[in-house]
């Protein structure tokens, strides 16, 4: 089965209060069809920890609600089950357990992901011929896309050449030094799937291969199915959340992200970027 993506972040250091280190994990954990944190995404609800009386051990408790009542029971399992994942890595944690709230199959999910029981044991019926290795890596490409795309704008915007960029080495991207928080924010996460997949692992491989490791043919076309995926990335994310925000009466926080009408106004500044 394929690694589920993360940040390229050190693992929390113990001498961190324990909330502390659980919500470093937890930043860990992506919505798959997003590729960004579900922290980030306002799913998580709440987290607790409970230490048995004389015990060295804890058990974490969290809890956490997607945008609506009936979001694809796979994507739920996917980031439920890394919620789980993220926080057993912790030494001091005895067990996860894991809650999603106001689901169509919260009870079936919260069973199964805290029982460790398979997606396809418990929902055969629902998806029947689902694989979530396959659907993992799936969603592994588009992240993998999304953010290449914004080095590779980042290094034309340097003033490199397309040409340059079919041929240019790991190296020059690992000391190239952007002052945007986001770019820097995606240049640490390109390199770390260059490195978990096996794509770039030596300094002199080219930096911006396709998934499949090859070379890049034509530099236009490929970089217009780049900028399709992240169209489709951040409509999605507006989406998720617009629909959060209605459901449970939030305040926008969203800032400079794109909202809806963005992609219906073709609005240049944002979803036609």
């Amino acid at each position: 089965m394929t690694a589920p993506l993360s940040f390229p972040l050190d693992d929390a250091p113990l001498n961190q209060a324990p909330l502390e280190q659980v919500w470093a994990r937890l930043d860990l954990v992506m919505d798959p069809e997003l590729d960004e944190p579900v922290t980030d995404m306002g799913f998580i609800e709440a987290v607790s920890i409970t230490s048995p009386p004389e015990q060295n051990t804890s058990t974490v408790h969290v809890s956490f609600r997607l945008p609506t009542y009936w979001c694809s029971p796979n994507f739920a399992f996917l980031m439920a089950e890394g919620i789980k994942r993220q926080i057993e890595v912790l030494p001091w944690v005895s067990q996860a357990v894991v809650t999603l709230q106001d689901h169509m199959a919260a009870e079936e999910m919260n069973a199964a992901i805290n029982a460790g029981t398979s997606f396809g044991s418990v929902f055969a019926e629902l998806h029947p011929d689902e694989d979530l290795a396959a659907l993992r890596e799936k969603f592994d490409i588009k992240a993998f896309q999304r953010r290449q795309e914004v080095v590779i704008k980042a290094m034309i915007a340097m003033g490199f050449l397309p040409a340059e960029i079919l041929t240019m080495p790991r190296a020059l991207v690992e000391i190239a030094e952007f002052t945007d928080p986001e770019t820097i924010r995606q240049k640490a996460r390109y390199l770390a799937i260059l490195d978990e997949k096996h794509l770039a692992p030596s300094p002199r491989d080219l930096a911006f291969p396709t998934y499949q490791g090859a070379k890049i043919d034509d530099y236009a076309t490929y970089m217009g199915l780049l900028r399709s995926v992240r169209i489709n990335m951040e409509f999605s994310g507006s989406l998720c959340r617009g629909l959060k925000r209605s459901r449970y009466q939030e305040a926008d926080l969203s800032g400079d992200m794109p909202i809806l009408v963005d992609f219906t106004t073709h609005n240049p500044t944002h979803a036609c970027r």
